[in-house]
């Protein structure tokens, strides 16, 4: 059932009562037509249930024409709101209730905005699309508080990007009651990846530039190499070396690599706003 709002009936009520409420949240609204009050608060839980989108199910129940399936949840009065989990009715309302009032029930059983983020990463790992898993975890992570679960399976993305710096400094902050089998598992992921981070041509990338800090042409290589292995921040503040003395380094290459690398990083990615912004301030 992907439905946000449902009427509800004798013959769906199993179905919409029990066995959804076992899978999220139904929000019960008793109401009927004369019911005025019942019409001032319908419009709100409507409103709720289409911005939540699904996370919670608002069921309207007509008292007059299932007058049956009423009694059978105790109504006494109009409008009555139940909430039911797993079965059960664990919270509700009767009459007109403010929509902050709403908002803070509904919040006590809704999943978390970084639990719903994190279930969707989850998802599109198990379907190979570490790619869109990334921006999911990195919400996850930083809207949770740096929460130790999200930040093990946030680096274990981050590693298998061979992003490995920053897959450093998220297993940097685990706490040490966190560091269990799993983190160690990724620290070792992490030593090895740093062991086979240098390939016998960026180490010679490396060596001239160390050689000739003003050799433009090796900083450029070296960061084309680097930006293949994933290692961005490294390739950008090459770049950026390079675009803060000659902006048009190599017909516009070095900028274009720059602006490709951003790109890539993906909308919301800090380490792109962060050299998107030093780029601005650059050029104006």
């Amino acid at each position: 059932m992907e439905e946000f709002i449902v009427d509800v009936t004798v013959q769906n009520a199993q179905q919409v009562l029990i066995e959804e409420s076992m899978k999220r949240p139904v929000v019960v609204d008793v109401w009927a037509d004369w019911c005025e009050p019942c019409k001032q608060l319908m419009p709100v839980l409507e409103k709720l249930a289409n911005e939540y989108a699904g996370q919670f199910l608002l069921a309207k129940l007509n008292a007059d024409t299932e007058q049956a399936l009423a009694g059978q949840l105790g109504v006494r009065s109009l409008p009555t709101v139940m909430l039911l989990k797993d079965g059960q009715p664990v919270d509700g309302f009767a009459g007109v209730q403010p929509e902050q009032q709403i908002r803070e029930m509904l919040d006590k059983y809704l999943p978390k905005s970084w639990d719903v983020q994190l279930q969707e990463a989850q998802k599109l790992i198990a379907e190979g699309d570490v790619d869109g898993a990334q921006p999911l975890l990195r919400a996850a992570y930083a809207d949770s508080g740096e929460r130790a679960d999200i930040a093990k399976q946030y680096a274990a993305v981050l590693l298998e990007k061979n992003r490995v710096k920053d897959a450093e400094e998220v297993l940097g902050k685990i706490l040490m009651a966190d560091q269990d089998t799993d983190y160690q598992q990724l620290m070792a992921q992490l030593e090895l990846k740093q062991q086979a981070a240098d390939s016998p041509e960026i180490q010679a990338l490396q060596q001239a530039l160390a050689a000739n800090p003003d050799d433009f042409e090796s900083a450029y290589n070296l960061a084309v190499q680097y930006s293949q292995t994933e290692r961005h921040e490294e390739a950008l503040e090459l770049l950026l070396n390079i675009l803060r003395r000659d902006m048009g380094f190599a017909d516009g290459a070095a900028k274009q690599a720059f602006l490709d690398i951003v790109k890539a990083l993906g909308k919301g990615d800090p380490l792109a706003a962060q050299y998107q912004r030093k780029l601005m301030t650059l050029m104006f």
